[in-house]
């Protein structure tokens, strides 16, 4: 079985580089292919750089809170654009004010996200759910 690709960036003005780095580093030490697309990223760079790629996941971040904002219309965008299959993940500070997680992962899960992590997510939780998604073991540790 070939490596997975992953699109990684951060969607809409929001310029948090850190943890967009940290995750890219941890998602390749895993045994996956990663598109890094950066920060300050549109829909349409994810969705681009997901057919150019042939990627399973595009994983969304946003820590600036307007992430819910950034992120409507994108499964629709998706499924245009022949992505219809395409796992789409989300986490970070994903919308403004202090809000209940549950209603705001069910907002996304609407919005057709199928992972939605709030602050504070671990890495290894969204491996797992990966490998839950994909079907695909760790490179590390296996």
């Amino acid at each position: 079985m070939g490596k997975k690709t992953i699109v990684l960036g951060v969607i809409g003005a929001d310029c948090h580089a850190v943890g967009n780095k940290i995750l890219d580093y941890s998602l390749t030490a895993a045994g996956y292919d990663v598109v890094n697309i950066g920060v300050l990223s549109p829909q349409e760079d994810f969705i681009n750089a997901a057919i150019e790629t042939d990627a399973a996941v595009i994983m969304v971040s946003s820590l600036y809170g307007h992430g819910e904002i950034d992120c409507r219309g994108m499964r629709e965008k998706c499924d245009e654009a022949g992505l219809k299959g395409i796992k789409l993940y989300v986490g970070g500070n994903i919308v403004v004010g202090k809000q209940d997680f549950q209603e705001v992962k069910q907002r996304f899960l609407k919005m057709g996200f199928d992972r939605v992590y709030p602050p504070g997510t671990t890495v290894e939780t969204a491996l797992k759910d990966l490998r839950e998604d994909l079907g695909f073991a760790e490179v590390i540790g296996a």
